[in-house]
């Protein structure tokens, strides 16, 4: 019996319950316009005037130019001195292989090769590499070179480079 019970009010709320349909749409004919005494025309018409957005123009000054990279590690030698460079300095030190270090009473020389297989001599204070490098020390078995960078704040900065001399075992190349 109250399974019954239960089924007739789903049955009741089921069938007439529910949203309403929504009103039919009324169709609104158009405005017609009356003549009025000395006419209108279209011109004599005021409509609302339209606002006209301004065109967007790029300002660049005081702008970062949008293409540069952020960071830069800018080589000083490009700002400081605009001299004609020696062959060693159009070489990026990474191209350039130590193959000999020669021990002088006036200091040691050593022989760095190119890639082209072309060989250089060079001693203490001999400036080498693209980033303004210098020799600061020839040891019996590397080459240091102080490079001087520029970082992103501006401030210059020094960089140790080590080429470590080529050993070979005796017989035969390694």
């Amino acid at each position: 019996m109250g399974w019954l019970i239960v089924g007739v009010i789903f049955w009741l709320t089921g069938c007439g319950g529910g949203t309403p349909p929504p009103p039919p749409i009324k169709e609104v004919p158009p405005k017609v316009a009356v003549k009025k005494e000395g006419g209108t025309k279209p011109a004599d018409r005021k409509e609302p005037p339209k606002k006209e957005e301004p065109e967007y123009q790029y300002h660049p000054i005081g702008k970062p130019d949008p293409f540069k990279p952020f960071i830069e590690l800018t080589p000083v030698r490009e700002r400081v001195r605009p001299v004609p460079l020696t062959p060693l300095q159009k070489y990026d030190i990474s191209q350039l292989k130590l193959v000999a270090i020669i021990s002088a009473p006036e200091g040691n020389i050593a022989l760095v090769e190119d890639a082209t297989g072309k060989g250089y001599f060079v001693r203490k204070g001999t400036e080498i590499g693209k980033n303004e490098g210098k020799v600061t020390k020839i040891l019996k078995d590397r080459l240091i070179i102080e490079e001087l960078f520029e970082d992103v704040l501006g401030k210059v900065k020094k960089s140790e480079i080590q080429m470590m001399l080529h050993q070979t075992e005796e017989g035969g190349e390694s």
